[in-house]
């Protein structure tokens, strides 16, 4: 009831607007102007007070007011634009919480690694791109996972040197905590069996003493220092590849994890120029935190399309490289309990780090997969949180994979947003009781833990390590069956949740984890007008059934940008025209 009489509020207040305003003679330069109705739709909130509706004004490009289709035609004007959903689902534009941007674009124009099936494959993709390049380019990019290999056993230089002798390779498994360089690029680092480890890296060694080409972590700087950086045409052709891919999955807004400066002037050289199609909220490394701090940057700096403020550390590695930093060792690794980041290495100054960031009003997320970096974060966290008293912080942990049943309250009680990546519970569950066991698998990827116990959650992709794809990965986290369908009943099934949760998380969880709760997240007067129309009502098929749902048109800015609609003439569309 709330929820009508909110709308009917907002009817009387454009009414006595536009009646002021032709009473002063100023209605054609000032009278709010409808421009857009969605009407008999499935209109999905995520605002608790109106959860569901059927049509939608928009205004320019914000949301002018939500309810029947009855109540929103009264708010039609000469020149507004009505569209007949056709009972479609329309949910607010999703908000992807973790993506490396410019890295995913770039690696759309890569060698395609993530699905080769075998060795060979890898190998041959691989070759088959570099015949394709000038001798002596660099290749990068790749996404590979050995995984899907048998043996899943890690590839070595040997594979593909035969292949790749006249380019230098440095491929980086999905993860993007290790990567494989040929002896070309080896030999252009000057690595080789004399080179000593680095803090938080690992260079894979042979029996004999000699680099296979596998590097973990830190040790992939080794080679990474000597790959010519991208200019600002290729950084820009890389956005706009990511902004298309974001689009067609409908993903209005991104909050990119790796905004260093040089991709974050890219992103403002495209906002003046109007090529800047999805919202985006930059983080810093957290080891710079200062340069923020002296020019005077709090969280959530910028506007409704470029932001910033955050910034972000690493506390340790990936399970898939055995890297994450677990209390007890693997048990395919026995050797090994994973690896501090080279951050975490010096804990004291990881520790000063987070808090100088924190006392210069700067937003801190860290990367934390195994229960040890997190327990170990929230350690630090909950220490400065003492130190300097409260406030509104919004620290996150990204990832937050693996904990201990002791740590997940803590979330909530530390008011620490678990930024997760429901994907890869169903990639990652297809191997990862072979490294940590079932009893530790119970609280991994423990969405329904962490929200049972008060945590707010906010939901992204990790994308390149993951499809950006937020209908995939609210199938995951409603379903968690692994992709190798080994778990039709979900993996872990006591961790799953609603798709009604699943969406909040990508929505208004991840706008609150950036500071933009108040102007998007939702459908609802006054916010962005963000929206998107899917093929099916995800809220009353099968889940099963949403890994098969596409996204069928995007709004962004009360403007279409993904799914123009067809003509009135066509019985197959989706919308009509007016």
């Amino acid at each position: 009831m709330r929820g009508r009489a909110g709308l009917s509020a907002a009817i009387r207040r454009v009414s006595r607007a536009c009646a002021v305003l032709l009473c002063t003679g100023l209605a054609s330069a000032a009278a709010p102007s409808i421009t857009l109705i969605l009407v008999h739709g499935k209109i999905w909130t995520v605002n608790p007070q109106q959860k569901e509706a059927e049509a939608v004004a928009i205004e320019g490009n914000r949301i002018a007011a939500v309810g029947s289709d009855r109540e929103i035609l009264d708010l039609k004007q000469a020149s507004t634009r009505v569209l007949d959903l056709k009972g479609r689902r329309v949910l607010p534009g999703f908000n992807d919480a973790h993506v490396h941007f410019y890295s995913g674009g770039a690696d759309l124009a890569g060698p395609q690694l993530r699905y080769s099936k075998s060795e060979r494959d890898f190998r041959d993709t691989l070759g088959s791109f570099a015949r394709q390049l000038p001798k002596g380019e660099w290749i990068t990019g790749g996404e590979w996972d050995h995984e899907n290999w048998s043996p899943a056993r890690l590839p070595a230089r040997q594979l593909i040197d035969p292949v790749t002798k006249d380019w230098p390779v440095f491929v980086s498994r999905l993860d993007g905590h290790m990567g494989l360089a040929n002896s070309l690029a080896l030999k252009l680092a000057s690595v080789d069996r004399n080179t000593k480890d680095v803090p938080g890296g690992v260079i894979v060694r042979d029996a004999s003493g000699e680099p296979t080409g596998i590097l973990k972590d830190a040790a992939q700087g080794l080679v990474e220092r000597i790959i010519p950086a991208p200019n600002q045409k290729q950084i820009r052709v890389a956005i706009r590849a990511a902004e298309d891919y974001a689009n067609r999955a409908g993903v209005t807004s991104v909050q990119d994890m790796s905004a260093a400066p040089d991709i974050f002037r890219a992103y403002q050289t495209m906002l003046r120029a109007g090529e800047l199609h999805v919202r985006i909220s930059g983080h810093q490394p957290l080891v710079s935190w200062e340069r923020l701090a002296d020019v005077g940057l709090l969280a959530d700096f910028g506007n409704e399309h470029l932001h910033i403020g955050g910034v972000k550390g690493f506390a340790d590695g990936s399970l898939g490289s055995t890297t994450a930093l677990l209390f007890q060792p693997y048990l395919d690794s026995p050797g090994t309990s994973g690896i501090t980041s080279a951050e975490l290495a010096n804990p004291e100054k990881m520790a000063k780090n987070i808090e100088g960031a924190d006392a210069a009003g700067l937003q801190i997320a860290i990367h934390a997969i195994g229960d040890r970096a997190n327990d170990i974060i929230l350690g630090m966290y909950e220490a400065v949180a003492r130190e300097h008293g409260p406030r509104d912080r919004r620290w996150r942990i990204e990832h937050a994979q693996h904990l201990t049943a002791a740590d997940i309250p803590r979330f909530a009680r530390l008011h620490v947003i678990p930024s997760m990546q429901p994907y890869h519970c169903i990639d990652d569950g297809r191997w990862a009781e072979k490294r940590i066991g079932p009893e530790r698998a119970k609280t991994t990827y423990a969405f329904r833990s962490l929200l049972d116990s008060g945590a707010s959650l906010a939901f992204g992709s990790d994308w390149p390590v993951a499809p950006m794809s937020p209908l995939m990965g609210i199938y995951a986290a409603v379903t968690r069956r692994t992709l190798d369908g080994k778990h039709p009943d979900g993996w872990v099934p006591e961790q799953k949740i609603t798709v009604e949760e699943a969406v909040r998380a990508y929505t208004m969880g991840s706008a609150y984890a950036s500071f933009e709760d108040k102007i998007k997240g939702s459908i609802e007067p006054g916010k962005l007008a963000d929206l998107i129309v899917l093929s099916d009502d995800i809220f009353s098929i099968d889940p099963v059934k949403i890994a098969d749902t596409k996204v069928a048109a995007v709004i962004l800015d009360g403007k279409f940008v993904m799914g123009e609609l067809p003509p009135p003439q066509d019985p197959s569309g989706l919308l009509l025209r007016n």
